[in-house]
């Protein structure tokens, strides 16, 4: 399979960024900042370096709130994801990933109208019309799992998948962020075999990090690196393997260049334990 993760240095062009990569050791990388007026050069330039060096694009990231209930915010929304979609269609990466968003105040946090049926409607209307915009023919657009947003488990990505019926819809698996509560947090193992089953080749990419329950009076997890936490990562990295041997999995959310390099150290060594080969 394929480790990436996120390049802290500033890079200037599709040679260093290519160059920064390998550094590393990484086989896949998330999509360069290239920005919404880049030319088409531009593009080509960096989709060509990663073909010639091997390197898989895993994904174009459109983080914004497309189901925002302020309308200026929710046009601006769907247009980055529309921009961020056809970049992924461009440049090659195996897909663009946003959230699916929330008509609520809250929107990448807890809200009480984010798991409502009238939000899921919401939810498919907004995926369709962003799919149907931009007509990509390589990629997939997908929306982050998330504890509080759809899709919040492996039954309500696979619901949304049928209700979106585009072929170009895809998934994207983040399993620290389905471990919200003791028992999948004991038991992640089975909640990994569970979505890689249920959503298979619909997936696309993962992220990499980790999960720890905290000692307190009520239910308090935190994310930290990978490696730190209690994430069955041997299960993980089996159950990606076994689908897609060139699964791309991003170490993200760490502030330094160390941390991403301590948590690549990590996930490799759990690797060769469980027979799993990183390219």
């Amino acid at each position: 399979m394929r480790l990436g993760g996120l390049i802290k240095e500033k890079v200037s062009d599709a040679d260093s960024w290519i160059a920064a990569i390998k550094k590393r050791g990484f086989s896949a990388a998330f999509c360069p900042h290239i920005g919404s007026g880049a030319d088409h050069e531009k593009i080509r330039a960096h989709a060509e370096a990663a073909v010639e060096a091997d390197i898989i694009i895993a994904e174009v990231i459109a983080w914004c709130n497309p189901l925002s209930p302020d309308e200026e915010e929710r046009l601006e929304s769907v247009e980055r994801c529309e921009w961020g979609l056809e970049l992924a269609d461009r440049i090659g990466a195996r897909c663009c990933l946003s959230s699916a968003g929330s008509p609520g105040h809250n929107w990448d946090g807890p809200d009480g109208i984010n798991l409502t049926d009238d939000t899921f409607d919401l939810t498919v209307e907004s995926v369709r019309s962003i799919i149907d915009a931009v007509k990509p023919t390589r990629t997939f657009y997908t929306v982050e799992v998330m504890p509080w947003i759809y899709p919040d488990s492996a039954d309500s990505y696979l619901r949304l998948i049928k209700a979106i019926d585009r072929k170009q819809f895809g998934a994207h698996f983040d399993p620290v962020n389905l471990v919200y509560s003791p028992q999948i947090y004991y038991n992640n193992g089975a909640m990994i075999r569970d979505f890689v089953s249920k959503l298979g080749t619909h997936i696309k990419s993962c992220h990499a990090k980790d999960t720890l329950l905290r000692q307190e009076l009520t239910t308090h997890i935190d994310e930290v690196r990978a490696g730190l936490g209690n994430l069955d990562y041997t299960t993980l990295l089996r159950e990606l393997d076994n689908l897609d041997p060139d699964m791309p999995l991003m170490i993200e959310h760490l502030k330094t260049d160390e941390d991403v390099a301590l948590a690549a150290k990590y996930i490799r060594s759990v690797a060769k334990s469980a027979g799993v080969e990183i390219r």
